[in-house]
């Protein structure tokens, strides 16, 4: 009967990977974008080209006669960052099964109710998606690439964004109250 018990017991959590580690890793990463690439990592352009392959598929006239959309041409998917982005997805999401860490869970504080958090990241994650586009890059494609090639105007973003981003905790720290 004992045995059973055990058997029914959930699998530990692995250990999360050592911060320095991934983060040499990630450099390496870049690295090997550029030299093998000719350019850096982002994410958003992914993002645009998978909207553009929806909208070719409702409205092709319209996707292909877009300034936006329509320079991408009849097959928008076919662009590294596209593969990028699936692969990220699909390596999350294949990490987290295996560190035995993938559940439905909504992260929030004690003091902020679940639609309140909801309501908080999606519309963060618009307006952060909208201005990434607006600025024809993401944090990630600045943040890494700009500067890994010392790129000035990427520098002042990071500084920019970790002043904002200590700012706009100070606003909503109540919201958590752990």
């Amino acid at each position: 009967m004992n045995a059973k018990k055990k058997a029914h017991a959930p699998m530990p959590q692995k250990a999360y990977l050592n911060p320095y580690y991934a983060g040499f890793m990630l450099g390496i990463t870049l690295l090997l974008s550029y030299l093998l690439l000719g350019t850096g990592l982002g994410a958003s352009s992914g993002v645009a080209r998978l909207g553009a392959a929806l909208e070719l598929t409702v409205a092709p006239v319209r996707t292909l006669a877009s300034d936006y959309f329509g320079l991408w041409g009849q097959t928008p998917l076919r662009y590294y960052l596209v593969y990028m982005l699936v692969g990220v997805f699909f390596g999350g999401l294949i990490s987290a099964l295996l560190a035995n860490r993938c559940k439905i869970t909504i992260e929030r504080g004690a003091a902020c109710a679940p639609e309140k958090r909801l309501l908080f990241a999606l519309t963060g994650g618009f307006l952060a998606g909208f201005a990434s586009r607006l600025a024809n890059g993401c944090t990630s494609g600045q943040a890494l690439s700009g500067s890994a090639v010392l790129l000035v105007g990427s520098l002042l973003f990071l500084i920019c964004i970790f002043v904002g981003g200590f700012a706009t905790a100070w606003f909503v720290r109540r919201q958590w109250d752990d």
